[in-house]
């Protein structure tokens, strides 16, 4: 008799214990990276909130076994290159488990299963992937549908344009730049939801599983925790209820009550967030411009110095520096520098995102002022310097009181130009996740596709910016002079 209400307690176990089954925590926090605009999975809803599947998925996990974590959203290539960098602990950004992906990363088990999906202009006459012969389809880099459409590009003759974000992809598309995009099955659909006049002729395409993700080898322990949780999720119906949000026909993510249709509405339901661009706009380029202006200034003195050595120095400096482009060199700074440090010492040194920004417009800039410094001062007469020295006056106190001051005229419209272009030079800097004023509206417009009114209005947020700034700096010039 108590064998069998033992074994009947062992079946009982298992039932009464879901929900509840946890694994260990090992940091105290972690930080998970994902995508800015992959709506359903991740978007900005109306009130500036990241939102979404994946968002709701992870929140309702780490609230189930009890782990604390950050969420950062710089986009879905810069998600992966933080985990790869040791910025981030994990990824989960409707990604798609691949062969490919499997040497990089440990994938937890899957929570969805992922279709690909042609999608095309309404008017159009695609009808089957047989009609795309010779026409131009747009994918995004780095997904499962575009291995989909490179694995059988030459069974259907059509070309691959890839692009870094769902938004310019879909306004490609409604500019005829392309014929047709392929996407995942829930993210296209949800862009016609939206108001995109698009139609789905071809049937989808099943592509694999999408599942969370770590860099491999390590925090085995955050891909434990995932799976229990997620499982416990499916057990007591809180996953199906997620899925049902953003995935069952007749539901509509976006929550606003503001017509977004027209500049007014979409300034008067995101200004809070584009303030907040504008403000990390404006920080980056001021520091990194101080930061340069130091820089340039020594190099740029360097550059004309009697020494040989020292104007070496400042060639190989400019030289460098210029020939690097700026979002190369940002990549390199945020990603390049963590990985070269881990792959000496074993440890994982991050660099954010602000600061390697920073660090890249500053060296960008520095290298640019150390010319115009050079120009300046050799627009100077040289024998302005050959009499003072002549008459006994140092090196050192012939250029503070003699070259330098007239030279700081000369170069002060250079300067404005330098800070102008250093302004305008932030919207590359968003290539390694920053979101300052650019990615804002990138972001907002991959939730409501109104991709020409909301560049219309950044376009005039710079003009206000940078007309202003010149003025002003016109104004101190006069004064200089």
């Amino acid at each position: 008799m108590k064998k069998k209400i033992l074994a009947f307690l062992l079946i009982l176990f298992p039932i009464f214990s879901l929900g509840v089954v946890k694994a260990d925590t090992v940091k105290s926090k972690y930080v998970i990276a994902s995508d800015s605009s992959f709506a359903p999975f991740v978007f900005q809803n109306s009130s500036n909130e990241y939102t979404g599947i994946d968002m709701d998925l992870i929140k309702a996990i780490t609230k189930d076994q009890g782990f604390e974590i950050e969420i950062i959203n710089p986009g879905f290539d810069a998600a992966i290159s933080a985990v790869q960098a040791g910025q981030a602990d994990g990824i989960i950004a409707g990604m798609s488990v691949t062969d490919a992906r499997k040497a990089t990363f440990d994938f937890s088990d899957s929570y969805y299963t992922a279709n690909t999906i042609l999608g095309v202009k309404e008017s159009s006459t695609i009808a089957s992937y047989e009609d795309l012969k010779d026409k131009t389809v747009g994918v995004k880099n780095g997904t499962a549908s575009q291995t989909f459409l490179t694995k059988n590009q030459s069974k259907y003759g059509y070309k691959i344009k890839t692009f870094a974000d769902g938004a310019s992809m879909y306004d490609s598309l409604n500019t005829g730049a392309i014929d047709a995009v392929m996407d995942d099955e829930p993210v296209l659909k949800y862009s016609i939801s939206q108001g995109q006049k698009l139609k789905t002729p071809i049937v989808g395409t099943p592509i694999g599983e999408t599942a969370f993700a770590v860099k491999k080898g390590s925090n085995p322990e955050l891909i434990q925790m995932f799976n229990k949780g997620l499982a416990n999720l499916k057990a007591n119906g809180e996953f199906q209820k997620i899925l049902d949000k953003y995935l069952a026909s007749g539901t509509t993510a976006s929550t606003s009550t503001v017509d977004e249709t027209t500049i007014w509405g979409l300034l008067q339901n995101n200004y809070k967030q584009l303030l907040s661009g504008l403000g990390i706009t404006l920080a980056l380029a001021l520091i990194s411009f101080a930061i340069a202006i130091v820089i340039g200034i020594i190099f740029g003195m360097f550059s004309v110095s009697p020494y040989k050595s020292l104007r070496v120095i400042s060639e190989i400096f400019v030289d460098v520096i210029r020939g690097i482009p700026l979002m190369i060199l940002a990549a390199f700074i945020f990603w390049g520098i963590p990985n070269f440090i881990e792959s000496i010492t074993g440890q994982q040194s991050p660099i954010n995102d602000f600061v390697a920004g920073t660090i890249a417009l500053s060296l960008n800039s520095a290298a640019y002022i150390a010319e115009i410094v050079r120009g300046g001062i050799q627009a100077v007469p040289v024998g302005q310097m050959e009499a003072s020295r002549s008459l006994g006056i140092s090196y050192g106190k012939t250029m503070r009181k003699i070259i330098l001051p007239q030279a700081t005229k000369l170069m002060l419209p250079n300067f404005v130009n330098q800070f102008v272009i250093a302004l305008k030079d932030t919207t590359i800097v968003s290539a390694i996740g920053l979101v300052e004023l650019f990615q804002t509206g990138k972001i907002i417009i991959a939730r409501n596709y109104q991709s020409f009114k909301m560049y219309a209005i950044l376009a005039i947020f710079y003009l206000i910016i940078i007309t202003l700034l010149t003025r002003l700096a016109k104004g101190l010039e006069k004064r200089i002079r």
